[in-house]
């Protein structure tokens, strides 16, 4: 009878989850908000916000490390247009025109932009059980995945 118990408890626990899940990956605007993560040994912070269109953007707005070693701030210079090569990297805009698509409950249509390479790549971004979001930027059906975690701005 215990192990009856336990496994209807794990199996509501699941289910618990599972429903989070699902209810922000079904919600367009659970996207917004602020995100942090790591890359390449750079603590950065992201704040995704909805355009006027409908679409959804995502900028960087902190870098635990913002400057190099010269003391400057880390520009991004890699970027392929040439008039954003003085924008510092905690203002570089990631995602420009992320869309909701409702039939595969997930945000795509759009390119991530990786500053540390100067490249463009096609990005899905999905909610995961435990509240993370994972970006996947796939270029030429070769791809890396990154994970935003939720931050609550103190």
């Amino acid at each position: 009878m215990r192990k009856h118990i336990a496994t209807i408890i794990a199996l509501f626990i699941g289910m618990s989850v599972l429903n989070a899940q699902n209810a922000k990956n079904s919600t367009p605007d659970s996207i917004l908000g602020n995100y942090e993560s790591e890359y390449s040994g750079q603590v950065y912070r992201v704040r995704v916000t909805k355009n006027p269109d409908g679409t959804y953007k995502a900028q960087n707005y902190y870098l635990k490390y913002p400057n190099g070693k010269d003391g400057k701030p880390l520009l991004d210079k890699k970027n392929p247009d040439k008039s954003l090569r003085n924008v510092p990297y905690s203002q570089v805009v990631l995602i420009e025109a992320l869309q909701y698509d409702p039939d595969k409950k997930s945000w795509g249509n759009a390119k991530i932009y990786d500053p540390s390479r100067g490249i463009k790549a096609n990005v899905t971004a999905v909610f995961l059980p435990d509240g993370r979001l994972k970006l996947r930027g796939s270029v030429l059906g070769i791809g890396e995945s990154i994970y935003w975690a939720p931050v609550t701005e103190k």
